[in-house]
């Protein structure tokens, strides 16, 4: 089932998402749904955060991606990151490799705004899958930079705050009007709610 995503404004997108303790049907129901709304948004990520919950749980696909190749190992095994996609990751936790680099990056709750941001080159992660069993992973490419920013989202950190001073700047007077737009959504949503449960 498609959901909606939450946009920059929203204060879920600063939240630091709840450990699952059981992986049980609704998560994998919702994962599944991350899943479907991430593709039809033509995203390669999306966090718990992005679709209204603050949950340790994030969803990855970097295989339709052709001009910024991944590597990945799962447990220690070289895995062509193709076959292995879309990764969900269950309350992740990440170790960044030493060497960083520079790349583009843009974010499905911020529409239409992209952004040059550094991050480590390589990833070390560990995380449950569905089905309750943990993993290791190492990544490199577009995967490291994919999983390093949906992490970020996990714990209430968005792609804007590892902006240089001079982008952020640049983008202000778009990221206010996003952040206004969004916030009278929420307002009439609750007064929509508050509305219809009297």
């Amino acid at each position: 089932m498609k959901l909606p995503i939450v946009q920059y404004g929203d204060p879920v997108l600063r939240a630091k998402g709840k450990r699952i303790e059981k992986i049980d049907d609704r998560i994998r129901e919702l994962a599944n749904s991350m899943i479907e709304t991430m593709h039809e948004a033509n995203g390669v990520g999306l966090a718990a955060q992005q679709i209204g919950e603050a949950l340790q749980l994030t969803v990855v696909d970097v295989s339709q991606v052709e001009d910024r190749p991944s590597t990945l190992k799962i447990n220690g095994r070289e895995i062509d990151p193709k076959t292995a996609m879309p990764l969900v990751l269950v309350n992740p936790e990440i170790r960044a490799g030493p060497e960083l680099e520079i790349g583009t990056e843009g974010c499905l709750s911020f529409p239409e705004i992209t952004g040059e941001i550094e991050r480590a080159k390589t990833v070390a992660a560990r995380a449950e899958n569905l089905e309750g069993n943990k993993i290791e992973l190492e990544a490199s490419g577009l995967l490291a930079r994919a999983i390093q920013h949906e992490i970020d989202h996990l714990n209430g950190i968005l792609f804007i705050d590892r902006m240089s001073s001079a982008a952020k700047i640049a983008l202000s007077s778009r990221l206010k009007r996003l952040q206004k737009e969004t916030q009278r959504g929420v307002k009439h949503r609750r007064s929509v709610v508050t509305e219809t449960t009297l």
